[in-house]
């Protein structure tokens, strides 16, 4: 008992006679930190009003931050909604018709006004109640195959192709430009053409040249897109897009491998043979219809004629047939002469070359020329000679069987 005592007295003066105090302590022990640490009244309240104000701010701007993210996650918790079509209404009550084709019975909201059956309206996915209406613009699908810039290839960038030049411009060019010139004679102009030949040989070519030639509105768009999964919806594709040639006319349409949409139809098929066959007979009811197309023409491209119905290419409807062939030798000599117009040669002479190009289409005398250009840079020289057009011709001969033996095999 003692011997603890002893050690309590060690401690207490040990603890007494320590001169490292505590930092409260040393704030506390002098006299002047003391009174900058005191605060008057008048200014202990300013402070604490300045404190709470600052709070309440930062309060007020936690509580907006919180509401906008609260209203964010409501929102992307709730489902999408359905656009519809009102097929009839019924009092408060509508029928609608969903974009698979169903219908069904829906009740309208009371702040929905003003409906008439057609017009397009959101619905709620599971209810299926009518909860706003909407305008859709009918051209906004359309829209997109229409060239807002168009082509910067002229008539003088073809290589050969004279009479095919001077038909497609007696067919298209001339009824948009001079449409007096055929009110005088008393004829009407034909509708359209159609340009069929070999691939590469400059149909749709000709088609950009005819689009820079006028200043007419130019619709492009391939026979695939026209094909689409659900029952009338090509159908309804190749409708809107006439209705907005007739719109911007003068206009030209210009269909791409137009055998994908206008192959000859059987009395036998699949489901999606029969809906290519109701897109087609859509297109020749546009282009033989009650409604008269105007100033609008058609061009259609095809590398294969033979497959083609014959409801397509009768007269009445797509006129004129111009064949795009492969070019002889002086339209091979016009299409380097074309393609050579720009690059750097040295000692070459483009007879030479078109005649060791027989039976080459434009597109391959064009790749003639890259492939050329390729094998002088690889040698390190800025100039093409003869040996390397020689050396691309032999290269794309060569492809071209290839990929030939392997169609066939």
């Amino acid at each position: 008992m003692e011997k603890e005592q002893t050690q309590s007295k060690k401690s207490a003066e040990k603890l007494t006679n320590n001169t490292e105090l505590p930092f409260f302590s040393q704030n506390i022990s002098s006299s002047d930190d003391q009174n900058n640490l005191v605060m008057s009244p008048e200014e202990e309240k300013l402070f604490f009003q300045t404190s709470l104000r600052q709070l309440h701010e930062e309060t007020a701007m936690l509580r907006d931050l919180f509401e906008k993210a609260s209203h964010e996650l409501s929102s992307l918790k709730k489902p999408a909604l359905l656009v519809s079509e009102i097929v009839s209404l019924h009092g408060d009550k509508a029928v609608i018709k969903v974009p698979n084709g169903n219908k069904f019975y829906s009740y309208v909201l009371k702040g929905v006004k003003d409906l008439a059956p057609g017009d397009s309206v959101l619905v709620e996915q599971k209810s299926l109640n009518i909860v706003e209406k909407i305008v859709i613009s009918e051209a906004s699908e359309v829209e997109k195959f229409v060239i807002i810039d168009k082509p910067r290839e002229s008539w003088d960038e073809i290589g050969s192709l004279k009479n095919e030049i001077r038909e497609i411009k007696e067919v298209i060019e001339l009824p948009l430009k001079s449409p007096g010139l055929f009110k005088k004679v008393g004829i009407t102009p034909p509708k359209g053409v159609l340009l069929h030949g070999p691939p590469g040989t400059g149909k749709t070519l000709l088609a950009k040249a005819v689009a820079n030639s006028t200043k007419a509105t130019f619709i492009e768009v391939v026979g695939s897109e026209l094909v689409q999964k659900f029952i009338g919806e090509g159908a309804k594709l190749v409708k809107d897009i006439f209705e907005l040639a007739r719109k911007k006319a003068p206009t030209i349409i210009f269909i791409d491998e137009i055998d994908a949409l206008a192959a000859s139809r059987m009395d036998t098929g699949t489901s999606g043979e029969r809906e290519v066959n109701r897109t087609f007979m859509q297109l020749l009811a546009e282009l033989d219809g009650f409604e008269s197309l105007g100033n609008v023409k058609v061009i259609g491209a095809t590398n294969r004629i033979d497959i083609l119905d014959s409801a397509l290419i009768r007269p009445g409807r797509l006129d004129r047939l111009i064949e795009v062939g492969l070019p002889d030798y002086d339209g091979r000599l016009e299409v380097l002469k074309v393609h050579t117009k720009r690059m750097s040669l040295r000692e070459v002479n483009l007879s030479d070359v078109a005649s060791k190009t027989e039976n080459f289409s434009g597109a391959e005398i064009k790749a003639v020329c890259t492939e050329a250009g390729y094998f002088a840079i690889r040698e390190g020289r800025d100039a093409v000679n003869s040996d390397d057009f020689f050396a691309a011709i032999d290269k794309i001969r060569v492809d071209d069987e290839e990929n030939s033996v392997g169609m066939i095999g």
